[in-house]
């Protein structure tokens, strides 16, 4: 089994994470290493590989994911005047564990 950030790393508390908000199954916070300079990470709880890889047995945990998304868009968008919402797949995804960033301004090179 590969090395999954999300659940390997922030779940278990191995690295530390400021959050932003949190559900029974839904997670947000601050991205440990921000390409962007406000840079928001929103993921499941439960191990999800992909975007393309939910269910229709997922569909209440995307109904919560996407609440959470867009609550701390909001926040975002209240506090900056814009924000994005992104996804990855295939070889743009990183990590296999389904996340979205909520990111406002210019990538940071």
């Amino acid at each position: 089994m590969t090395h999954n950030f999300y659940c390997d790393e922030v779940l278990s508390g191995k690295t530390p994470v400021q959050k932003v908000m949190e559900t029974d199954h839904v997670l947000a916070y601050h991205h440990t290493k921000p390409s962007y300079p406000v840079h928001i990470v929103a993921f499941p709880k439960k191990h999800i590989d992909s975007f393309i890889a939910l269910g229709d047995k997922d569909n209440d945990l995307l109904l919560e994911l996407f609440k959470v998304i867009r609550q701390v868009a909001e926040q975002v968008t209240e506090k900056h005047g814009s924000c994005r919402v992104i996804t990855n797949l295939g070889d743009y995804q990183d990590s296999k564990h389904l996340h979205f960033h909520i990111v406002h301004g210019n990538a940071i090179k």
